[in-house]
């Protein structure tokens, strides 16, 4: 059992003892319970409102152990658009219902939803479902590190 309380800077190169697959929802907890694949119980203690990235690196209370987190794939929706104003409507018509999106040039992924995939769908986007690791944009008020 580890139990990680603090985070450190990204490093490719850290020797870690294990990596956690974390779907988006999981990295923004900052106080839980998980359990690798190989049956490893890790438990978070880091500051409230700690939001984890794909790369990230935990040390454990003992100074000790070195956990990587890694963007756990699911099942998304993303949506691509034959034009960037398209696309730019479409980005709009998402946040302001307050959808968890990935944004970037080229798509909009987030999290399937019947309703918003028909309401995209009938804006003109082209819908993929897919099973990808899931990113979205921590707000404005976010903080990346």
């Amino acid at each position: 059992m580890l139990t990680c309380t603090q985070r450190k800077p990204p490093n490719s190169n850290a020797a870690v003892t294990l990596t956690l697959a974390l779907t988006a929802e999981e990295r923004t907890r900052s106080r839980h319970r998980f359990e690798t694949k190989d049956g490893e119980v890790v438990f978070l203690r880091l500051p409230r409102g700690t939001v984890l990235h794909d790369g990230d690196i935990l040390e454990d209370e003992t100074n000790s152990n070195l956990i990587r987190i890694s963007a756990k794939p699911e099942p998304v929706l993303t949506a691509l658009a034959e034009t960037p104003l398209l696309l730019l409507r479409a980005a709009y018509h998402l946040g302001n219902r307050h959808v968890p999106c990935e944004i970037t040039a080229s798509y909009l992924r987030f999290l399937p939803d019947s309703v918003l995939r028909s309401m995209l769908s009938q804006l003109g986007l082209e819908i993929k479902e897919e099973v990808l690791p899931f990113q979205p944009e921590m707000g404005a008020y976010g903080h990346t590190h």
